[in-house]
Parts: C-alpha cells; sequence; structure tokens
C-alpha cells in the first residue's frame, strides 16, 4: 500500500512538471493578445450584428474580470517594441464604420473608459444611411477612439487588377480621413481580410503603422503588424462565457485552422 502511494505520488508529481514545462515553453511563448472584432451593434439577425444588451454585458464582462483594455496603437508599439503585455490585455476594433457604432457602442465604451479603434469605409461616411457622419466621427475622436482605413468602396483588395484602384482604395482612404478630421490614420483592415504581399507593401508605402486581417494569413503570434489576425465577437459568446473566455484567452489562434490571405 506505501509503495502504491508512493508511486502514485510520483506520478502526479510527473505529471504536474510535464504540465507545468508545456505550459511555459510551449503555450505560454505562443500567447498572443486578441484583438477583437466587431462590425454592428444592434438587432438583426446577420451575424455581423450583436445586440446593444449582449455588447454591454460584453463590455461589463471584461470590465469586472479585470481585462486591461489597450489601443491597437500601444499594442502595435508594444509588438515592435518586443514588450511583454500583462494577461488579460485586450484590443477592441470595429469594421466598416456603422451609425450604430457611436450610437450604441460609443457610450458603452465611453462608461467604462475603453479605447478601440474603428475602420472606416470612407466613401460610406456621410454618404450613405446606417453609416457615420464626420461629425461623430470627429467628436469620437476626440474622445478616446482611434479610426483606421478600410478602403473608399469596401473592395476586396485581391481583386482590384489595377495598381492605381488599388492604390485609391488604400491610400485614399487615409487621405479622406485626414481631409475630414485634420488627423492621420495609422492602421488598416483588408475588407474580408484579403490581402498578398503586393497588398501589403502597399499598405506600408500608403504610411499605415499596422494593419488587420480576420483569421487569415500564416502568422498565428501576430509578430507582423501589417498582418494583425483578429477574432470575431459573436452574440453567442454571451450566453457561453467559457467559449467567450477561450476568445479571450491569448491561445484562440493557436486552434483556428490557418487561411491564406486571398
Amino acid at each position: 500500500m506505501k509503495l502504491f502511494r508512493k508511486i502514485s505520488l510520483l506520478l502526479i508529481a510527473a505529471l504536474l512538471t510535464l504540465g507545468l514545462a508545456f505550459y511555459f515553453f510551449y503555450m505560454r511563448p505562443r500567447h498572443v493578445v486578441p484583438i477583437l472584432m466587431y462590425h454592428a451593434i444592434g438587432d438583426d439577425d446577420s451575424s455581423l450584428y450583436v445586440t446593444d444588451k449582449n455588447f454591454s454585458r460584453q463590455a461589463e464582462f471584461l470590465k469586472k474580470e479585470g481585462y486591461n483594455i489597450i489601443s491597437l496603437k500601444e499594442f502595435v508599439g508594444g509588438i515592435k517594441e518586443a514588450r511583454d503585455f500583462p494577461a488579460k490585455t485586450v484590443v477592441i476594433t470595429f469594421d466598416d464604420g456603422y451609425e450604430d457604432n457611436y450610437i450604441s457602442a460609443f457610450p458603452v465604451l465611453a462608461k467604462y473608459d475603453m479605447p478601440a479603434t474603428i475602420f472606416l469605409i470612407t466613401d460610406h461616411v456621410d454618404n450613405k444611411k446606417g453609416y457615420l457622419k464626420w461629425d461623430q466621427v470627429r467628436l469620437m475622436m476626440n474622445n478616446g477612439i482611434d479610426f483606421g482605413g478600410h478602403t473608399r468602396n469596401n473592395a476586396y483588395l485581391p481583386d482590384v487588377k489595377s495598381t492605381q484602384a488599388l492604390w485609391e482604395e488604400i491610400y485614399g482612404s487615409r487621405e479622406d480621413i485626414k481631409t475630414a478630421t485634420g488627423k492621420e490614420a495609422d492602421f488598416f483592415c483588408y475588407p474580408t481580410g484579403g490581402f498578398n504581399e503586393e497588398i501589403k507593401r502597399m499598405v506600408k508605402k500608403a504610411g499605415y503603422k499596422g494593419a488587420c486581417t480576420t483569421n487569415r494569413g500564416f502568422d498565428r503570434l501576430n509578430k507582423d503588424v501589417y498582418e494583425l489576425k483578429r477574432v470575431k465577437v459573436t452574440n453567442s459568446d454571451t450566453n457561453k462565457p467559457f467559449h467567450f473566455r477561450a476568445k479571450l484567452s491569448g491561445y484562440y489562434n493557436l486552434f483556428r485552422s490557418a487561411k491564406r490571405g486571398h
């Protein structure tokens, strides 16, 4: 009996040692600060929508659970400086520039003092129903929200064959933001995550300091700041705390199948 107990304790100790070694030598170096990806906030059946109530509950969850919400600018700067971020660090982004980002999301972000980046389809601003107005953009920009380019027309960039047209979509959206707000857009987001090496080079040439995709590209660890993977947030995450925690864990990219950039 004593021998059995001794062997059992040795096995437990060995398993614990292996578990700790696996975490510190394999998992921990692969931890990635999760970049959350939202689109619209409101009541709609589309997978692009998170309801007002659920967005508020998700933000409250992040606050109560002690997550450290940082700007995309701070995150990209940290990558370039090879800085280690504390556990539970998170970045929040929105794609397209829907007006509900101002009406519904902005008050919640302000309430919990959470920075975020909104990527604008700039030809839709002031021009298309359901999208932001430049006055709203300027107001949010002065209150903790950053704005980036998302092309002028939501073009799927790998399908744009003309170099000039590609430049108009990429640099043009940055130029539009500077003209309307007087401030530079530091970051870009590839519509539907589509990109290739030529597009990345053009994004750099346009003056952007980094770019976000979806789960496309093969850089799971987000070392390439022009190929930053993000985690899509949905309504179901609100009712599945374990699933939401998994997305916030920093290891979600390791278990997603890699997709080509285009």
